[in-house]
């Protein structure tokens, strides 16, 4: 099965979106379902690359790998955020002080927020995929098991395709904003195959900012 791309959602006023369309600020990246139930409650959207990719330059986690109270939410990046939205934080912290198109609500995505950015714009070809990775229960709908080595395939949304304007870097992770079990990690993705790994949080990888809106 390919990535939902030709799926149309509505957006917070109504409108039909697809996937890697351009709404409020960035660009349309799927539905997370908070109540993990297969019922949508917000839709997703990643900064745009020139503005809300931190120049493609990699950053810590957190500058100390010691526990950060607050950052154990699978589904909720905002909620994280709030919680590391500072200078010892500065990857939550770029995501925070963003301001695009007038949108000032960006955040570090929840891993899950993130596995859905994998999934439906997943960059390269052939679609090889970490098959220990990938069951997501709060996407929409819900996904019990791991990644086939076919299943995602590359996105059909150009921009966001290897060697394009939009793409995910695939040689390094990217951070999400959830902690790891072990508080001196915190999990991330590489966007080449799609695996959930957790990481030294004094290591530097990638940050791409998501906003979300209400359904």
């Amino acid at each position: 099965m390919d990535p939902i791309t030709n799926t149309m959602f509505m957006g917070a006023s109504g409108e039909g979106l697809k996937i890697g369309q351009f709404y409020q600020g960035g660009y349309f990246a799927g539905v997370i379902s908070y109540t993990a139930n297969g019922v949508p409650t917000h839709g997703l959207i990643v900064a745009p690359a020139a503005t809300g990719y931190n120049g493609k330059a990699i950053i810590q986690w957190k500058t100390t790998a010691t526990n950060t109270t607050g950052t154990d939410s699978v589904y909720d990046g905002a909620a994280n955020t709030a919680n590391m939205a500072n200078v010892s934080h500065p990857a939550a912290n770029y995501c925070a002080n963003l301001n695009i198109s007038g949108y000032t609500d960006w955040y570090l995505p929840a891993i899950y927020e993130l596995e859905i950015a994998y999934y439906n714009l997943k960059p390269n070809t052939p679609p090889v995929n970490d098959t220990t990775s990938g069951a997501n229960l709060y996407a929409v709908p819900p996904r019990v098991l791991n990644y086939t080595y076919g299943n995602p395939n590359q996105t059909n949304v150009v921009d966001f395709q290897t060697g394009n304007s939009e793409v995910f870097l695939t040689n390094l992770a990217h951070w999400s904003s959830t902690q790891f079990f072990a508080t001196n990690y915190a999990r991330g993705i590489t966007f080449g195959l799609g695996e959930d790994d957790p990481i030294l949080k004094t290591d530097l990888k990638y940050v791409r900012a998501f906003r979300k809106f209400a359904l």
